[in-house]
């Protein structure tokens, strides 16, 4: 932790000062509170993730998280596994940056991938896409650099790699979403999103609707 502040005027100076990776912080402060804090964070392009934290479990306080691409929105009293699971994603993310970071700087591979290989990677990317599956491990389990395999995946998926997976889940959210008995959580869970408002987010960017809302429509 490299910082903290008690109020929304304060914790914007800080943010600018120490440019932290992520911040928490409350909903309701003094100065500025924390929607009016990530507006102000979003406007100055500022690049920390921010996750909000909120004793008001209020639709509109996650409405406007979303809207403004807020990382996550925890409500208190906060659980610990529940925090984990924010770290852990925060950790993964931080993780693909470093290695589409790695991939612009690698040189183009010659390696060769038998076509064989390259079905077996497909097809188990098909058959595991709701699970916590990544390039990295594939790229180490098979025995390919990362940026090679990304392309032999786009070639042959016709999509990049995130792209398809997040195209598969939606895809399979939609179809959850038809059985009322359901809840959106248990359809976010089963698609391979532990996190309801991370799932929501997706589905909104994917769809332009939120889950609740295209369920109604359907």
């Amino acid at each position: 932790m490299i910082g903290e502040a008690n109020n929304g005027v304060t914790t914007l100076e800080e943010v600018e000062k120490k440019k932290p990776d992520v911040l928490f912080t409350d909903i309701r402060m003094p100065g500025l509170n924390g929607i009016e804090l990530l507006e102000e964070i979003k406007k100055k392009k500022l690049d920390t993730k921010v996750v909000l934290i909120s004793g008001y479990a209020e639709f509109e306080y996650a409405q406007k998280a979303l809207q403004l691409k807020a990382y996550d929105y925890l409500l208190k009293p906060i659980e610990q596994e529940q925090l984990n699971k924010v770290l852990e994603r925060i950790k993964k993310d931080f993780m693909t940056d470093e290695n589409l970071e790695g991939e612009i700087r690698e040189s183009v591979s010659k390696e060769e991938v038998s076509p064989t290989i390259i079905h077996q990677i497909v097809g188990e990317i098909q058959d595991k896409y709701t699970e916590n599956i990544t390039l990295t491990d594939l790229a180490e389990k098979y025995g390919i650099s990362i940026s090679h395999l990304s392309s032999l995946i786009k070639n042959e998926l016709k999509l990049p790699f995130s792209e398809y997976i997040t195209a598969r889940r939606m895809q399979k959210a939609k179809e959850l979403l038809k059985d009322e008995s359901l809840s959106i959580a248990q359809v976010a869970e089963q698609t391979g999103y532990n996190d309801y408002f991370y799932f929501t987010r997706v589905f909104k960017k994917s769809t332009g609707i939120s889950p609740s809302k295209y369920r109604k429509g359907k």
